[in-house]
């Protein structure tokens, strides 16, 4: 998958994924998302936000989360 909206820029948010280099972080939202909130409410709250910056997040945070590389252990 190609994520065009989320750029990492260095000053920009310690250079941590935001959506289109604006300073909201693709960690905010999906810690939104995960507190339930919908897509919709997020680009109401947030009207710099677009709903395909919302997909596009939740598809990089499932994208980071295949990618088995985990920094703690399962017992």
């Amino acid at each position: 998958m190609r994520f065009d909206r989320i750029k990492a820029v260095p000053g920009v948010c310690s250079g941590r994924p935001t959506v289109r280099g604006i300073r909201i972080t693709v960690e905010h939202v999906l810690i939104l998302l995960g507190s339930g909130m919908s897509a919709q409410e997020i680009v109401d709250e947030y009207p710099v936000l677009e709903l395909e910056d919302i997909y596009q997040c939740a598809a990089f945070g499932a994208w980071l989360a295949g990618a088995r590389i985990y920094p703690f252990a399962n017992p």
